[in-house]
């Protein structure tokens, strides 16, 4: 997801601490089981779970989360219908994280060789977040022909879910920049990221629910999962790169032809669901749902209406 500080918090079940790497198919008692394996692409290590039989669907979490970071707690339930492919893209997760600049094209020529590598050829694309715009860019690309050499041709997708996605020019202006970094000057100033205080903050902007960003054992356990995760670098390189604003989808929206659905979380303090909209007006044809009582990541908070919200389309 994409948290609008340095350091991108844990997902925290409320109340009890635990991170959401830690939910597993078996934790939520599911019965699909969700294999992780390992995958060479362009020389680096990429981390994937797969599970499930039936129309493929490939989801791509945001930044600083992981596959089951965002999707743990309802993977396993689209397994049931789905044949799931969710991998920890390139810097985090417990793929490779190499010391380079990253940009949204990155993560589409990895997704695009991981695709190709899985032999998937028609299948759903599903992206939270910053893996909203990069499944966003992945789309017009894949629909334009637009490829570095026709033997890195993008399979197609035959339908997309955009859940909280980042990527509109106004808003990411406000995020990126040498300046955003470090947050303001003065008595306003943010709390330091990577600091309890930070946690607490960057929890409370993602979650609506008060639960998820509340009490010292989960607050704690948090900030430890954090230091841990070794994407700091990853996420240091997308928060301070203006250069990501070239990147953005303003414009090119009309491109994606194909059946789509915007979920949003009502609730979203980091991506305004004035962008949900501005996602649904510029896809023809596409469907807006709006989840109550949800913030950034309705998959996490509300899984049950997330599932809802996507049932029909899928």
């Amino acid at each position: 997801m994409l948290a609008a500080a340095v350091a991108m918090a844990p997902i925290m079940a409320p109340g009890n601490g635990h991170a959401a790497e830690a939910v597993t198919p078996a934790a939520t008692g599911r019965a699909a089981k969700t294999d992780a394996q390992t995958i060479q692409l362009f020389g680096a290590s990429i981390k994937y779970y797969e599970a499930g039989r039936g129309p493929t669907l490939v989801l791509v979490h945001g930044l600083g989360s992981s596959a089951t970071g965002d999707w743990g707690k309802v993977m396993a339930e689209l397994a049931k219908t789905h044949h799931v492919l969710a991998l920890d893209q390139l810097g985090f997760g417990a793929s490779d994280k190499p010391m380079i600049d990253y940009a949204i094209q990155t993560w589409v020529d990895f997704l695009g060789e991981f695709l190709r590598h899985k032999k998937v050829t028609d299948f759903t694309l599903m992206g939270e977040s910053l893996g909203g715009w990069i499944s966003a860019q992945y789309t017009i690309q894949a629909l334009d022909g637009i490829a570095a050499d026709p033997a890195f041709a993008l399979p197609k997708p035959s339908k997309l879910v955009l859940c909280d996605a980042a990527g509109r020019h106004d808003t990411m202006a406000k995020a990126f920049g040498p300046q955003r970094a470090n947050g303001p000057a003065g008595a306003d100033a943010p709390p330091p990221s990577a600091s309890l205080a930070g946690q607490k903050a960057i929890l409370g902007a993602i979650f609506h629910d008060p639960r998820w960003s509340s009490g010292p054992a989960a607050l704690k356990r948090g900030f430890a999962w954090s230091l841990s995760k070794g994407d700091a670098w990853t996420i240091h390189s997308v928060y301070t790169n203006p250069a990501l604003l070239n990147e953005t989808v303003d414009g090119k929206l009309k491109d994606i032809t194909i059946p789509t659905l915007v979920v949003w979380g009502a609730e979203d303090k980091l991506l305004p669901p004035a962008d949900g909209q501005f996602y649904a007006d510029g896809i023809p044809g596409a469907k807006l749902v709006t989840i109550p009582d949800s913030g950034h990541a309705p998959m996490i908070e509300t899984p049950k209406a997330f599932l809802a919200a996507v049932a029909d389309f899928l």
